[in-house]
């Protein structure tokens, strides 16, 4: 599983974050898709590896309030989707 990832990962791009935002209903503004794209790829090996520790609530300044609410929302659907495949 993780070798599939880390090939998505090597592909992975802003528009990628662009769309899937905009697929749950989110717009994202230029500096909140720059932060959660540089996050995403500075970060996904650690928080892989120790998903537990992760907080998303560390990061709400980098977003709009709206934002916030939504990305949290689907980190948390995500998390409880696949945390057994971590």
């Amino acid at each position: 599983m993780y070798n599939i990832i880390e090939r998505y990962m090597q592909n992975f791009s802003k528009e990628d974050v662009i769309r899937f935002a905009r697929s749950k209903n989110c717009e994202l503004s230029e500096s909140e898709s720059e932060f959660t794209y540089d996050f995403i790829k500075k970060n996904w090996q650690d928080i892989l590896k120790n998903p537990d520790v992760f907080d998303i609530n560390r990061y709400k300044s980098h977003y709009s309030e709206e934002n916030f609410k939504k990305v949290k929302q689907v980190f948390n659907e995500y998390f409880q989707k696949f945390r057994s495949f971590l």
